[in-house]
Protein backbone atom coordinates (compact mmCIF):
# COMPACT_ATOMS: atom_id res chain seq x y z
CA UNK A 1 0.00 0.00 0.00
CA UNK A 2 1.32 3.85 -0.86
CA UNK A 3 2.36 5.44 2.36
CA UNK A 4 0.06 8.15 1.95
CA UNK A 5 -2.62 5.31 1.66
CA UNK A 6 -1.34 4.25 5.11
CA UNK A 7 -0.79 7.60 6.73
CA UNK A 8 -4.41 8.30 6.04
CA UNK A 9 -5.54 4.76 7.08
CA UNK A 10 -3.61 5.33 10.40
CA UNK A 11 -4.97 8.73 10.72
CA UNK A 12 -8.59 7.41 10.47
CA UNK A 13 -7.99 4.45 12.88
CA UNK A 14 -7.04 7.25 15.86
CA UNK A 15 -10.51 8.73 15.16
CA UNK A 16 -12.27 4.91 14.97
CA UNK A 17 -10.29 4.18 18.34
CA UNK A 18 -11.93 6.89 20.02
CA UNK A 19 -14.92 6.04 18.88
CA UNK A 20 -14.78 2.61 20.26
CA UNK A 21 -13.50 3.75 23.34
CA UNK A 22 -16.76 6.54 23.56
CA UNK A 23 -19.36 3.62 22.56
CA UNK A 24 -17.55 1.19 25.18
CA UNK A 25 -17.53 3.96 28.22
CA UNK A 26 -21.29 4.74 27.33
CA UNK A 27 -22.63 1.30 27.08
CA UNK A 28 -20.95 1.04 30.88
CA UNK A 29 -19.49 -2.32 29.23
CA UNK A 30 -17.00 -3.98 26.17
CA UNK A 31 -12.76 -2.96 26.64
CA UNK A 32 -10.80 -1.83 29.51
CA UNK A 33 -9.31 0.11 26.94
CA UNK A 34 -9.35 0.81 22.94
CA UNK A 35 -6.76 -1.68 21.10
CA UNK A 36 -3.38 -0.45 19.77
CA UNK A 37 -4.57 -0.31 16.16
CA UNK A 38 -1.28 0.87 14.97
CA UNK A 39 0.57 -2.25 16.81
CA UNK A 40 -2.42 -4.59 14.77
CA UNK A 41 -1.31 -2.51 11.66
CA UNK A 42 2.46 -3.00 11.74
CA UNK A 43 1.88 -7.02 12.30
CA UNK A 44 0.10 -6.86 8.92
CA UNK A 45 2.59 -4.95 7.21
CA UNK A 46 5.20 -7.20 8.74
CA UNK A 47 3.17 -10.32 7.72
CA UNK A 48 2.68 -9.13 4.06
CA UNK A 49 4.77 -11.35 2.19
CA UNK A 50 3.67 -14.32 4.21
CA UNK A 51 -0.19 -13.72 3.74
CA UNK A 52 0.06 -13.56 0.04
CA UNK A 53 2.32 -16.63 -0.20
CA UNK A 54 -0.30 -18.42 1.64
CA UNK A 55 -2.76 -17.03 -0.76
CA UNK A 56 -1.04 -18.01 -3.47
CA UNK A 57 -0.32 -21.57 -2.26
CA UNK A 58 -4.36 -21.56 -1.28
CA UNK A 59 -5.32 -20.82 -5.27
CA UNK A 60 -2.85 -23.65 -6.19
CA UNK A 61 -4.80 -25.90 -4.38
CA UNK A 62 -8.64 -25.74 -6.80
CA UNK A 63 -11.50 -27.70 -4.72
CA UNK A 64 -14.28 -28.12 -7.90
CA UNK A 65 -16.99 -29.76 -6.60
CA UNK A 66 -19.15 -29.92 -10.30
CA UNK A 67 -15.63 -31.82 -10.88
CA UNK A 68 -15.13 -33.87 -8.10
CA UNK A 69 -11.57 -32.46 -7.54
CA UNK A 70 -9.43 -31.92 -4.22
CA UNK A 71 -12.68 -31.68 -1.58
CA UNK A 72 -10.90 -33.76 1.06
CA UNK A 73 -7.73 -31.63 0.05
CA UNK A 74 -10.12 -28.31 0.11
CA UNK A 75 -11.27 -29.22 3.41
CA UNK A 76 -8.52 -30.45 4.87
CA UNK A 77 -6.38 -27.22 3.96
CA UNK A 78 -9.20 -24.78 5.05
CA UNK A 79 -8.87 -26.90 8.63
CA UNK A 80 -5.24 -25.97 8.43
CA UNK A 81 -6.13 -22.65 7.49
CA UNK A 82 -8.53 -21.55 10.62
CA UNK A 83 -6.45 -23.79 13.09
CA UNK A 84 -3.17 -21.95 12.22
CA UNK A 85 -5.41 -18.65 12.31
CA UNK A 86 -6.50 -19.18 16.17
CA UNK A 87 -9.32 -21.43 16.19
CA UNK A 88 -9.29 -23.51 18.85
CA UNK A 89 -11.91 -26.26 17.81
CA UNK A 90 -11.72 -27.06 14.20
CA UNK A 91 -13.34 -30.59 13.21
CA UNK A 92 -13.79 -31.67 9.44
CA UNK A 93 -17.68 -32.52 9.11
CA UNK A 94 -19.05 -35.18 6.67
CA UNK A 95 -22.00 -33.46 5.07
CA UNK A 96 -22.83 -36.57 2.63
CA UNK A 97 -21.43 -34.54 -0.32
CA UNK A 98 -18.15 -32.73 0.19
CA UNK A 99 -17.07 -32.16 3.41
CA UNK A 100 -17.59 -28.74 5.73
CA UNK A 101 -15.30 -27.23 8.35
CA UNK A 102 -16.75 -26.22 11.68
CA UNK A 103 -14.55 -24.06 13.77
CA UNK A 104 -14.59 -21.97 17.02
CA UNK A 105 -12.54 -19.30 18.50
CA UNK A 106 -13.41 -18.47 21.87
CA UNK A 107 -11.78 -15.35 23.30
CA UNK A 108 -13.21 -14.98 26.51
CA UNK A 109 -15.83 -11.92 24.64
CA UNK A 110 -19.08 -11.00 25.30
CA UNK A 111 -19.98 -11.01 21.66
CA UNK A 112 -20.00 -14.37 19.31
CA UNK A 113 -19.54 -13.24 15.67
CA UNK A 114 -20.43 -16.04 12.53
CA UNK A 115 -18.57 -16.40 9.98
CA UNK A 116 -19.05 -18.44 6.64
CA UNK A 117 -16.37 -19.28 3.87
CA UNK A 118 -16.63 -21.48 0.91
CA UNK A 119 -13.59 -23.16 0.07
CA UNK A 120 -14.28 -24.53 -3.71
CA UNK A 121 -13.99 -22.23 -7.00
CA UNK A 122 -15.53 -22.55 -10.25
CA UNK A 123 -14.48 -24.81 -13.23
CA UNK A 124 -12.30 -22.98 -15.34
CA UNK A 125 -10.36 -23.44 -18.89
CA UNK A 126 -6.77 -22.57 -19.12
CA UNK A 127 -6.54 -21.57 -22.50
CA UNK A 128 -8.66 -18.85 -21.19
CA UNK A 129 -6.60 -17.26 -19.35
CA UNK A 130 -3.85 -14.94 -20.15
CA UNK A 131 -1.65 -15.69 -16.81
CA UNK A 132 -1.91 -19.51 -15.74
CA UNK A 133 -4.86 -20.08 -13.55
CA UNK A 134 -3.46 -21.83 -10.44
CA UNK A 135 -0.28 -20.04 -10.62
CA UNK A 136 -1.39 -16.66 -8.65
CA UNK A 137 1.21 -14.70 -10.38
CA UNK A 138 1.44 -11.14 -9.10
CA UNK A 139 0.38 -8.46 -12.27
CA UNK A 140 0.02 -5.32 -13.22
CA UNK A 141 -3.43 -4.43 -13.38
CA UNK A 142 -3.54 -0.83 -15.29
CA UNK A 143 -5.23 1.77 -13.05
CA UNK A 144 -5.86 -0.34 -10.41
CA UNK A 145 -2.12 -1.37 -9.42
CA UNK A 146 -1.07 -5.09 -8.74
CA UNK A 147 -3.14 -8.11 -8.75
CA UNK A 148 -2.94 -11.82 -8.30
CA UNK A 149 -4.65 -13.50 -11.05
CA UNK A 150 -5.87 -16.84 -10.53
CA UNK A 151 -9.08 -18.97 -9.86
CA UNK A 152 -10.41 -18.61 -6.86
CA UNK A 153 -8.46 -15.18 -6.14
CA UNK A 154 -11.52 -12.95 -5.75
CA UNK A 155 -14.64 -15.52 -5.21
CA UNK A 156 -13.24 -15.53 -2.50
CA UNK A 157 -10.32 -17.11 -1.45
CA UNK A 158 -9.10 -13.70 -1.43
CA UNK A 159 -11.16 -12.08 1.28
CA UNK A 160 -11.01 -14.64 3.38
CA UNK A 161 -7.35 -14.62 3.41
CA UNK A 162 -7.70 -11.22 3.93
CA UNK A 163 -9.89 -11.98 6.88
CA UNK A 164 -7.65 -14.57 8.16
CA UNK A 165 -4.78 -12.40 8.59
CA UNK A 166 -6.65 -9.70 10.43
CA UNK A 167 -6.75 -12.27 13.17
CA UNK A 168 -2.99 -13.31 12.82
CA UNK A 169 -2.35 -9.72 13.17
CA UNK A 170 -4.32 -9.11 16.23
CA UNK A 171 -2.65 -12.10 18.33
CA UNK A 172 0.78 -11.35 17.08
CA UNK A 173 0.05 -7.61 18.27
CA UNK A 174 -1.00 -9.35 21.51
CA UNK A 175 -4.03 -7.59 21.62
CA UNK A 176 -7.42 -8.63 22.84
CA UNK A 177 -9.32 -10.62 20.42
CA UNK A 178 -13.18 -8.62 20.20
CA UNK A 179 -14.99 -10.85 19.77
CA UNK A 180 -15.84 -15.13 19.48
CA UNK A 181 -16.13 -16.55 16.70
CA UNK A 182 -17.94 -19.44 14.67
CA UNK A 183 -16.55 -20.38 11.49
CA UNK A 184 -18.92 -22.67 9.27
CA UNK A 185 -16.52 -23.48 5.55
CA UNK A 186 -18.13 -25.54 2.93
CA UNK A 187 -17.31 -27.30 -0.64
CA UNK A 188 -20.35 -26.88 -2.55
CA UNK A 189 -21.19 -23.27 -3.27
CA UNK A 190 -20.53 -23.26 -6.72
CA UNK A 191 -23.33 -26.00 -7.44
CA UNK A 192 -25.70 -24.50 -5.37
CA UNK A 193 -25.07 -25.93 -1.89
CA UNK A 194 -26.92 -28.81 -1.96
CA UNK A 195 -25.46 -29.95 1.41
CA UNK A 196 -25.05 -27.06 3.48
CA UNK A 197 -28.29 -27.40 5.75
CA UNK A 198 -25.97 -30.75 6.97
CA UNK A 199 -23.27 -28.57 8.17
CA UNK A 200 -25.24 -25.72 9.83
CA UNK A 201 -28.00 -26.90 11.02
CA UNK A 202 -26.08 -29.98 12.79
CA UNK A 203 -26.86 -29.36 16.59
CA UNK A 204 -23.70 -28.21 18.39
CA UNK A 205 -22.89 -26.12 14.70
CA UNK A 206 -26.05 -24.56 14.99
CA UNK A 207 -25.89 -24.07 18.96
CA UNK A 208 -22.73 -22.02 18.42
CA UNK A 209 -24.41 -20.30 15.61
CA UNK A 210 -27.70 -19.33 17.28
CA UNK A 211 -24.94 -17.51 20.43
CA UNK A 212 -24.42 -15.33 17.36
CA UNK A 213 -25.23 -11.39 16.58
CA UNK A 214 -25.05 -12.72 13.05
CA UNK A 215 -23.08 -14.27 10.06
CA UNK A 216 -21.24 -12.75 7.45
CA UNK A 217 -18.85 -13.90 4.40
CA UNK A 218 -15.74 -11.43 3.64
CA UNK A 219 -15.45 -10.36 0.12
CA UNK A 220 -13.72 -7.22 -1.36
CA UNK A 221 -16.99 -5.29 -2.03
CA UNK A 222 -14.97 -1.98 -3.36
CA UNK A 223 -15.98 -0.73 -6.78
CA UNK A 224 -12.91 0.28 -8.87
CA UNK A 225 -13.21 4.00 -7.61
CA UNK A 226 -13.80 3.22 -4.33
CA UNK A 227 -17.54 2.97 -3.29
CA UNK A 228 -19.40 0.35 -1.61
CA UNK A 229 -22.63 -1.42 -1.37
CA UNK A 230 -24.19 -2.86 1.37
CA UNK A 231 -26.31 -5.11 0.40
CA UNK A 232 -29.09 -5.99 2.28
CA UNK A 233 -30.21 -8.97 1.21
CA UNK A 234 -29.13 -11.28 -1.96
CA UNK A 235 -31.22 -13.63 -4.46
CA UNK A 236 -31.84 -16.66 -4.27
CA UNK A 237 -30.88 -19.41 -7.11
CA UNK A 238 -31.76 -22.89 -8.29
CA UNK A 239 -29.36 -24.67 -10.33
CA UNK A 240 -30.93 -27.55 -12.91
CA UNK A 241 -30.71 -29.33 -16.05
CA UNK A 242 -33.73 -30.00 -18.20
CA UNK A 243 -33.28 -32.84 -20.32
CA UNK A 244 -34.94 -34.25 -23.53
CA UNK A 245 -34.12 -38.54 -24.14
CA UNK A 246 -35.52 -40.09 -26.77
CA UNK A 247 -36.02 -42.97 -24.31
CA UNK A 248 -37.94 -41.07 -21.89
CA UNK A 249 -40.31 -39.67 -24.78
CA UNK A 250 -40.73 -42.68 -26.56
CA UNK A 251 -40.21 -40.90 -29.78
CA UNK A 252 -37.19 -39.97 -31.54
CA UNK A 253 -34.32 -42.11 -31.42
CA UNK A 254 -32.62 -43.74 -28.63
CA UNK A 255 -29.34 -43.32 -29.69
CA UNK A 256 -28.17 -41.33 -32.02
CA UNK A 257 -28.60 -42.11 -35.44
CA UNK A 258 -27.73 -40.23 -38.96
CA UNK A 259 -29.09 -36.97 -39.82
CA UNK A 260 -30.68 -37.50 -42.91
CA UNK A 261 -33.37 -39.96 -40.68
CA UNK A 262 -34.89 -36.22 -39.93
CA UNK A 263 -37.40 -36.60 -42.59
CA UNK A 264 -39.24 -39.64 -40.88
CA UNK A 265 -37.30 -39.60 -37.02
CA UNK A 266 -38.44 -36.74 -34.49
CA UNK A 267 -35.39 -34.46 -32.66
CA UNK A 268 -35.16 -34.85 -28.92
CA UNK A 269 -32.98 -31.68 -29.45
CA UNK A 270 -35.49 -29.73 -31.35
CA UNK A 271 -38.35 -31.01 -28.65
CA UNK A 272 -35.76 -29.06 -26.26
CA UNK A 273 -35.50 -25.72 -27.41
CA UNK A 274 -39.66 -25.97 -28.03
CA UNK A 275 -40.02 -26.46 -24.72
CA UNK A 276 -37.77 -23.69 -23.57
CA UNK A 277 -39.15 -21.73 -25.54
CA UNK A 278 -42.69 -21.83 -23.35
CA UNK A 279 -40.56 -20.92 -20.33
CA UNK A 280 -40.11 -17.18 -21.20
CA UNK A 281 -41.49 -14.34 -23.65
CA UNK A 282 -40.61 -14.25 -27.25
CA UNK A 283 -37.41 -11.48 -26.11
CA UNK A 284 -36.59 -14.10 -23.36
CA UNK A 285 -36.65 -11.61 -20.64
CA UNK A 286 -40.03 -12.03 -19.06
CA UNK A 287 -40.35 -15.53 -17.25
CA UNK A 288 -43.84 -16.87 -18.50
CA UNK A 289 -43.68 -20.45 -16.36
CA UNK A 290 -47.55 -21.49 -15.65
CA UNK A 291 -48.40 -20.74 -11.31
CA UNK A 292 -44.49 -19.11 -10.91
CA UNK A 293 -43.84 -17.58 -7.85
CA UNK A 294 -44.76 -13.29 -7.85
CA UNK A 295 -42.38 -11.41 -6.88
CA UNK A 296 -42.87 -8.92 -3.76
CA UNK A 297 -43.15 -5.41 -5.40
CA UNK A 298 -40.21 -2.69 -4.18
CA UNK A 299 -40.99 -0.60 -1.48
CA UNK A 300 -40.32 2.97 -1.46
CA UNK A 301 -37.41 2.73 0.79
CA UNK A 302 -36.11 0.07 -1.76
CA UNK A 303 -36.48 2.86 -5.01
CA UNK A 304 -34.92 5.11 -2.90
CA UNK A 305 -31.84 2.79 -2.21
CA UNK A 306 -31.53 2.15 -5.89
CA UNK A 307 -32.22 6.03 -7.17
CA UNK A 308 -29.40 6.80 -4.49
CA UNK A 309 -26.67 3.94 -5.34
CA UNK A 310 -27.30 4.30 -9.05
CA UNK A 311 -26.80 8.08 -8.69
CA UNK A 312 -23.25 7.83 -7.84
CA UNK A 313 -22.07 5.15 -9.91
CA UNK A 314 -20.89 5.60 -13.71
CA UNK A 315 -23.19 3.86 -16.17
CA UNK A 316 -20.89 4.14 -19.40
CA UNK A 317 -17.99 2.45 -16.48
CA UNK A 318 -20.94 -0.26 -16.61
CA UNK A 319 -21.78 -0.79 -19.79
CA UNK A 320 -17.92 -1.02 -20.79
CA UNK A 321 -16.89 -3.41 -17.84
CA UNK A 322 -19.57 -5.79 -19.22
CA UNK A 323 -19.55 -5.26 -22.59
CA UNK A 324 -23.35 -4.62 -23.08
CA UNK A 325 -23.93 -1.58 -25.19
CA UNK A 326 -28.08 -1.41 -24.20
CA UNK A 327 -29.74 -2.45 -21.29
CA UNK A 328 -32.99 -4.73 -21.54
CA UNK A 329 -36.17 -3.21 -23.33
CA UNK A 330 -33.34 -0.04 -23.60
CA UNK A 331 -34.57 0.52 -19.97
CA UNK A 332 -32.50 3.89 -17.94
CA UNK A 333 -29.89 3.36 -15.73
CA UNK A 334 -32.11 3.26 -12.60
CA UNK A 335 -35.04 1.24 -14.19
CA UNK A 336 -32.16 -1.16 -14.79
CA UNK A 337 -31.20 -1.92 -11.67
CA UNK A 338 -34.40 -1.66 -10.12
CA UNK A 339 -34.99 -4.64 -12.58
CA UNK A 340 -31.87 -6.48 -11.22
CA UNK A 341 -32.98 -6.08 -7.97
CA UNK A 342 -36.50 -6.89 -8.21
CA UNK A 343 -36.89 -9.21 -11.18
CA UNK A 344 -36.46 -13.27 -10.77
CA UNK A 345 -34.82 -14.91 -13.96
CA UNK A 346 -34.66 -18.18 -15.97
CA UNK A 347 -31.44 -18.36 -17.40
CA UNK A 348 -29.67 -20.18 -20.51
CA UNK A 349 -26.18 -21.43 -19.31
CA UNK A 350 -25.17 -23.86 -21.62
CA UNK A 351 -27.35 -26.18 -24.52
CA UNK A 352 -25.45 -29.27 -25.16
CA UNK A 353 -26.32 -32.07 -27.41
CA UNK A 354 -24.78 -34.31 -30.19
CA UNK A 355 -21.72 -33.34 -31.96
CA UNK A 356 -20.20 -29.70 -31.13
CA UNK A 357 -16.34 -30.15 -32.18
CA UNK A 358 -14.90 -28.99 -34.86
CA UNK A 359 -16.51 -29.05 -38.56
CA UNK A 360 -19.71 -30.61 -38.86
CA UNK A 361 -21.08 -34.06 -38.14
CA UNK A 362 -24.53 -35.07 -39.58
CA UNK A 363 -26.27 -37.10 -36.98
CA UNK A 364 -29.76 -36.64 -35.35
CA UNK A 365 -28.91 -36.80 -31.17
CA UNK A 366 -30.89 -38.85 -28.89
CA UNK A 367 -30.48 -36.78 -25.86
CA UNK A 368 -29.96 -32.60 -25.89
CA UNK A 369 -29.76 -31.07 -22.33
CA UNK A 370 -30.09 -27.10 -21.18
CA UNK A 371 -28.05 -26.00 -18.22
CA UNK A 372 -30.90 -23.45 -15.86
CA UNK A 373 -30.00 -21.59 -13.04
CA UNK A 374 -33.38 -19.26 -11.97
CA UNK A 375 -32.43 -16.46 -9.44
CA UNK A 376 -35.31 -16.09 -7.22
CA UNK A 377 -36.21 -12.98 -5.37
CA UNK A 378 -38.73 -12.62 -1.91
CA UNK A 379 -41.15 -14.50 -1.11
CA UNK A 380 -40.20 -17.12 -3.71
CA UNK A 381 -38.37 -20.17 -2.43
CA UNK A 382 -36.69 -23.24 -4.14
CA UNK A 383 -39.02 -25.55 -3.43
CA UNK A 384 -41.68 -23.69 -5.39
CA UNK A 385 -39.63 -22.57 -7.96
CA UNK A 386 -38.93 -26.39 -8.83
CA UNK A 387 -42.72 -27.39 -8.45
CA UNK A 388 -44.10 -24.99 -10.74
CA UNK A 389 -41.82 -25.61 -13.62
CA UNK A 390 -42.18 -29.30 -13.70
CA UNK A 391 -46.10 -28.75 -13.16
CA UNK A 392 -45.75 -26.14 -16.45
CA UNK A 393 -43.91 -28.77 -18.37
CA UNK A 394 -46.48 -31.29 -17.75
CA UNK A 395 -48.91 -29.43 -18.57
CA UNK A 396 -47.42 -28.11 -22.12
CA UNK A 397 -46.95 -31.49 -23.00
CA UNK A 398 -43.37 -32.03 -22.22
CA UNK A 399 -43.71 -34.08 -18.88
CA UNK A 400 -41.00 -36.36 -20.12
CA UNK A 401 -38.63 -33.92 -20.21
CA UNK A 402 -36.45 -34.30 -16.87
CA UNK A 403 -35.99 -31.53 -14.17
CA UNK A 404 -32.60 -32.51 -12.78
CA UNK A 405 -31.93 -30.18 -9.43
CA UNK A 406 -28.40 -29.64 -8.57
CA UNK A 407 -28.87 -27.30 -6.14
CA UNK A 408 -30.04 -24.16 -4.87
CA UNK A 409 -31.51 -22.17 -2.02
CA UNK A 410 -34.27 -19.17 -1.18
CA UNK A 411 -33.15 -15.33 -1.23
CA UNK A 412 -31.93 -13.94 2.23
CA UNK A 413 -33.18 -10.31 3.76
CA UNK A 414 -31.92 -8.76 6.80
CA UNK A 415 -32.91 -5.97 8.25
CA UNK A 416 -30.31 -2.18 8.02
CA UNK A 417 -30.90 -1.77 11.94
CA UNK A 418 -29.12 -4.67 12.76
CA UNK A 419 -25.95 -5.14 14.12
CA UNK A 420 -24.43 -6.58 11.75
CA UNK A 421 -25.30 -3.96 9.18
CA UNK A 422 -24.34 -1.08 11.64
CA UNK A 423 -21.29 -1.80 12.23
CA UNK A 424 -20.61 -1.75 8.49
CA UNK A 425 -21.83 1.47 7.97
CA UNK A 426 -19.59 3.00 10.80
CA UNK A 427 -16.33 1.48 9.56
CA UNK A 428 -17.28 2.67 6.35
CA UNK A 429 -17.57 5.76 7.07
CA UNK A 430 -14.63 6.08 9.31
CA UNK A 431 -12.87 5.37 6.23
CA UNK A 432 -14.19 8.54 4.71
CA UNK A 433 -16.85 5.96 2.95
CA UNK A 434 -20.30 6.50 2.44
CA UNK A 435 -22.29 3.57 1.96
CA UNK A 436 -24.48 2.74 -0.42
CA UNK A 437 -27.56 0.84 0.91
CA UNK A 438 -28.47 -2.01 -1.87
CA UNK A 439 -31.66 -3.97 -1.41
CA UNK A 440 -30.68 -7.38 -2.64
CA UNK A 441 -27.76 -8.26 -4.17
CA UNK A 442 -27.81 -9.75 -7.59
CA UNK A 443 -25.92 -12.88 -7.26
CA UNK A 444 -26.71 -15.69 -4.24
CA UNK A 445 -25.53 -17.13 -1.27
CA UNK A 446 -26.64 -19.70 0.84
CA UNK A 447 -27.75 -16.92 3.47
CA UNK A 448 -31.09 -18.28 3.87
CA UNK A 449 -29.61 -21.06 6.21
CA UNK A 450 -28.50 -18.50 8.53
CA UNK A 451 -31.46 -16.02 7.62
CA UNK A 452 -34.25 -18.42 7.86
CA UNK A 453 -35.52 -20.78 11.07
CA UNK A 454 -34.21 -21.91 13.44
CA UNK A 455 -31.66 -19.62 13.78
CA UNK A 456 -32.92 -16.42 12.19
CA UNK A 457 -30.00 -14.60 11.84
CA UNK A 458 -28.82 -11.75 10.46
CA UNK A 459 -26.48 -12.28 7.73
CA UNK A 460 -24.64 -10.07 4.64
CA UNK A 461 -21.00 -9.56 3.42
CA UNK A 462 -18.30 -7.41 4.24
CA UNK A 463 -14.97 -6.54 3.18
CA UNK A 464 -12.88 -3.22 1.61
CA UNK A 465 -10.75 -4.28 -1.37
CA UNK A 466 -11.10 -4.79 -5.03
CA UNK A 467 -11.25 -7.93 -7.26
CA UNK A 468 -13.06 -8.93 -10.38
CA UNK A 469 -13.42 -11.89 -13.16
CA UNK A 470 -15.39 -14.06 -10.71
CA UNK A 471 -16.68 -17.29 -12.68
CA UNK A 472 -14.34 -15.78 -15.47
CA UNK A 473 -11.08 -15.85 -17.07
CA UNK A 474 -8.07 -14.13 -15.32
CA UNK A 475 -10.18 -13.76 -12.36
CA UNK A 476 -7.96 -11.03 -9.34
CA UNK A 477 -7.54 -9.51 -6.30
CA UNK A 478 -5.84 -6.61 -5.50
CA UNK A 479 -2.51 -7.01 -3.45
CA UNK A 480 -1.02 -3.11 -4.10
CA UNK A 481 -3.51 -0.29 -4.99
CA UNK A 482 -2.41 2.92 -7.25
CA UNK A 483 -5.85 4.78 -6.11
CA UNK A 484 -5.81 5.88 -2.66
CA UNK A 485 -9.34 5.41 -2.15
CA UNK A 486 -8.98 1.64 -3.36
CA UNK A 487 -7.68 -0.99 -0.81
CA UNK A 488 -5.05 -3.07 -1.30
CA UNK A 489 -4.28 -6.37 0.47
CA UNK A 490 -3.29 -5.17 3.67
CA UNK A 491 -6.30 -2.03 3.68
CA UNK A 492 -8.47 -5.27 2.78
CA UNK A 493 -7.02 -6.80 6.40
CA UNK A 494 -7.60 -3.76 8.20
CA UNK A 495 -11.18 -3.46 7.68
CA UNK A 496 -11.90 -6.63 9.34
CA UNK A 497 -10.02 -5.79 12.33
CA UNK A 498 -11.72 -2.94 12.09
CA UNK A 499 -14.99 -4.72 11.59
CA UNK A 500 -14.24 -7.15 14.41
CA UNK A 501 -13.22 -4.56 17.04
CA UNK A 502 -17.01 -2.44 15.86
CA UNK A 503 -19.14 -5.52 16.56
CA UNK A 504 -17.42 -6.46 19.67
CA UNK A 505 -17.54 -2.41 20.99
CA UNK A 506 -20.81 -2.68 22.21
CA UNK A 507 -19.87 -5.65 24.48
CA UNK A 508 -23.51 -7.43 26.41
CA UNK A 509 -25.05 -10.55 25.45
CA UNK A 510 -25.30 -11.40 21.78
CA UNK A 511 -28.75 -12.43 21.56
CA UNK A 512 -29.64 -8.81 22.16
CA UNK A 513 -29.41 -6.00 19.49
CA UNK A 514 -29.64 -8.52 16.48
Amino acid sequence: MAASVFGRRAQLGAIGLTAFALTAMASGMAFAQAPDRAAIQAQVAKRHDTAVKALQDWIALPSIAAEDRNAKQGAEYMAKLAREAGFQKVEIVDTGGKPGVFATLDAGAPTTVGVYYMYDVKQFDPAEWSSPPLEARIVDKPGLGKAIVGRGAANQKGPEMAFLTALHAIRDAKQKMPVNLVLVAEGEEEIGSPNIGKLVLRPDVQAALKKSIGVFMPMGLQDPDGAVTVNLGAKGVVELELVADGNAWGRGPSKDVHSSLKAMVDSPAWRLVKALDTLVSEDGNTITVDGFPKPTPLTATERAQIAKSVAARDEATARKSLGVPHWIDDLSWEKANERLVSQPTINIEGLVGGYTGPGGKTILPYRAVAKIDMRLVPPMTRDGAVEALKAHLKKRGYGDIAVNVSGGYDPTTTAADSRLIQAQINVLRRNNIEPLLWPRLAGSYPGFVFTQPPLSLPSGHFGLGHGGGAHAPDEFYLIQSTNPKVQGFDGAVMSYVDYLYELGAAGGSSAAAK
